[in-house]
């Protein structure tokens, strides 16, 4: 292919498409030089490589110094590699679970066989146990003792009304 421009062999080959109208414009060296179009054949490969080769130095992954294990595997896996993912990733992987989860923060899918009011009965439960553990570190006894009762109240089984048949 010859240079549009004179008849020196093009090395330089553009297609534009604008407005849907398709051009195509050839060049020798020294015409690609005056119209600022670079070269690529005045850069060595090796520098090109190296250049392509070089870390980005945008803001690496976090990674847990634990394991190692970055949150790009931890999304790819589901699964992290040591406890301390738990707290390096928090943020990233309750992200994940919002939404994987319709923007719950807690899992609602369907729960391990019995009704939807035992699992509620389970859930508050949890709940009232984990309310009464932070009672008790913050010393608040007679609010422990209110939530204990609470939580006898639910261990018991629910009257149903039936004569057991």
């Amino acid at each position: 292919m010859k240079c549009d421009r004179c008849n020196k062999p093009a090395i330089v080959h553009q297609v534009i498409i604008k407005n849907g109208e398709h051009r195509e414009i050839h060049l020798c060296s020294t015409h690609a030089a005056e119209a600022g179009v670079p070269n690529p054949g005045q850069q060595p490969i090796n520098k090109l490589m190296t250049t392509i080769g070089q870390p980005s130095t945008r803001s690496a992954m976090p990674t847990c110094p634990g394991c190692g294990t970055t949150l790009t595997q931890v999304r790819k896996d589901a699964l992290f590699g040591c406890p301390e993912c738990y707290d390096t990733f928090g943020r990233g992987t309750a992200i994940m679970v919002e939404r994987s989860q319709s923007g719950a923060a807690h899992h609602v899918g369907r729960g391990p066989g019995g009704s939807e009011q035992e699992a509620a009965r389970r859930f508050e439960s949890r709940r009232l146990v984990e309310e009464l553990d932070q009672a008790v570190r913050a010393e608040q006894y007679e609010r422990a003792a209110e939530i204990k009762a609470k939580l006898a109240e639910l261990a018991e089984p629910p009257s149903s009304g039936e004569d057991g048949l």
